[in-house]
């Protein structure tokens, strides 16, 4: 699953999908369970159904009615935009604070990862000293 297609092409996995949404939420939206699992099902079915090395597929979910949001994580901080009616507006940085702790949505998801963490290690795991 990729919300950075330039990378996705360049690394060429053996299936990908693609959703055009903000880097962090390539499942959707956090807390909204129908829109994840939507997406979950749309990416497996993908999964099954592409036919070569490669490919690319688009899903069909969009981050919003328009492209405005990609104003807001593309630029860091306070800047300067062209709004819709094409006038000049104060953009904010809305991204979270990056943080160096692995984050959960549930309490339950972090007691289980901690859990398997413990008992099987996790080789693909990479935390900062």
């Amino acid at each position: 699953m990729s919300s950075a297609r330039s990378i996705t092409q360049a690394v060429c996995p053996p299936r990908a999908v693609f959703l055009d949404f903000p880097l962090g939420h390539t499942a959707g939206r956090v807390g909204d369970e129908v829109g994840n699992r939507a997406i979950l099902t749309e990416t497996l079915a993908a999964f099954e159904a592409i036919g070569h090395p490669g490919e690319i597929r688009d899903l069909p979910f969009a981050w919003a009615d328009d492209d405005a949001w990609k104003e807001r994580v593309m630029r860091p901080g306070p800047d300067h935009a062209t709004g819709a009616s094409g006038e000049a507006t104060d953009v904010e940085d809305d991204r979270g604070e990056r943080v160096d702790v692995p984050q959960y949505q549930r309490e339950d998801d972090r007691i289980a990862a901690e859990i398997a963490l413990a008992e099987d290690g996790c080789p693909g795991c990479v935390f900062p000293d």
